[in-house]
Parts: C-alpha cells; sequence; structure tokens
C-alpha cells in the first residue's frame, strides 16, 4: 500500500471496553493523523451514553469545534440542553466549545463519528488520549502490558495528569502500591477531578482500604 494513504475499518481499531462503557475506535492514533481529531465510539445496547456529557473549556480540553456524525443505529443527543434524534447520516456540528453536549444510544451497535480540532491552531491530541496505547491492555485485564505502554507515555510526557493517573490505576493492579500512590498524588495534585475518580475506581480496589489512599481521595472534613 502507498505511503499516501491507509485503510481500516472501526472494528480492527476497537479497544476491549470496560464494563457499562461504550466501545472506543481510537482513529486518530490507529491511522496517525495529526491535523484534527477522530475517534468512534459504538454503544453495546440501548441507554448507554454513547457520547459523555462534557464540553471543550475543562482543563484536559482543546476549545475545539466538534461535528458528530451517527454512522449506525439511532442516538438522542442533548446539546445546550436541545435534544435531538440523531438517524444513520446525521451531522450534527458544535461550533462553540462551552455549549455542554451527550449523545445516548436508543439501539444496539450505535456508532458516532467524532471529529474536532481548535480554528486557527495546530492540532494537539489530548491529554487522555495519550494513554490510548495502554487502555485495550485494562479491558482484557493484561495489566502489566497496560504499564509497560503508560511507562513509555509517561517518560515522553512525565508531567501528565491524565498518564500519572492511569499508570497508578495499573501499578495498583499490579501489586505496585507505592509507584501507585505516588503517581495519583502526582494526578489529583494537577487536576482535582482525579480524586473523585478514584473514590469510586475499581484499579484501585486493591489498595483502597490503605490509610495512605484515604489520605489523597477523602476531602477534607470541614472545620
Amino acid at each position: 500500500m502507498s505511503d499516501g494513504f491507509k485503510v481500516a475499518t472501526l472494528a480492527e481499531m476497537e479497544i476491549p471496553p470496560l464494563p457499562g462503557t461504550p466501545r472506543w475506535s481510537p482513529v486518530r492514533h490507529h491511522l496517525g493523523v495529526e491535523a484534527f481529531g477522530i475517534n468512534a465510539w459504538t454503544a453495546d445496547k440501548p441507554g448507554m451514553e454513547v457520547i459523555q456529557e462534557h464540553d471543550e473549556l475543562g482543563a484536559n480540553a482543546g476549545k475545539h469545534e466538534e461535528v458528530y456524525v451517527v454512522l449506525a443505529g439511532r442516538a438522542t443527543f442533548t446539546v445546550d440542553g436541545e435534544t435531538i434524534q440523531a438517524e444513520p447520516g446525521t451531522i450534527i456540528f458544535v461550533s462553540d466549545p462551552g455549549v455542554r453536549r451527550k449523545a445516548v444510544a436508543e439501539e444496539p451497535e450505535t456508532t458516532v463519528l467524532a471529529i474536532g480540532a481548535t480554528p486557527g491552531e495546530v492540532f494537539v491530541p489530548s491529554n487522555w488520549e495519550r494513554s490510548a496505547p495502554a487502555f485495550r491492555f485494562f479491558g482484557t485485564g493484561e495489566y502489566d502490558k497496560a504499564f509497560d505502554a503508560l511507562l513509555k507515555v509517561h517518560e515522553t510526557y512525565p508531567d501528565d495528569s491524565g498518564v500519572l493517573y492511569n499508570l497508578a490505576c495499573a501499578e495498583s493492579r499490579l501489586g505496585r502500591t507505592d509507584d501507585a500512590l505516588d503517581h495519583l498524588g502526582q494526578a489529583i495534585e494537577d487536576q482535582e477531578r482525579f480524586r473523585e475518580l478514584a473514590l469510586t475506581d475499581n484499579d484501585f480496589d486493591a489498595i483502597r482500604d490503605l490509610p495512605a489512599f484515604k489520605d489523597l481521595v477523602e476531602a477534607d472534613e470541614p472545620g
């Protein structure tokens, strides 16, 4: 095949999902797209969020314009409080990064393609996407491989809080308790949202009862 193009299917890109989450096809990472973000999510059953509620203004966001394309099934989008019934072929363009949006599957195997970038700026992959090489191993329970993949990313982006958090998840699963606590603490220090995530994340079940973990994730009592 020519170096000038690539061909792939969403199915061959799919990462085994965690329970209750849609399947993710990391299109940008798989194809090596550099100009814009592009990913796809597939919901196994009706009622599952195929696009998680979010805006593009947070610390991890890129203030992107985003286009959503329903490839299969049906989805109910909620955009800026307005409900949109989306059949296959429906395209929704969200130009305002501050607008909240989400999509819920109405049929099994509902697939939504999301494309985004910031106008006038060089595209930079989002922090969570840097952990993409490891996510398939969390889905299969191969935590040693997840750790190896995340460690490589961490060496390149040592201050990326998303990578630090996911690295801590893998370390907890592998019994690397001190490393898990250290990296989780760094992630929380950089972004407070990781404290709330860690409270219910099953990856930390092995260290959840440790005083050091409780000190990290439990909010201070009002004085």
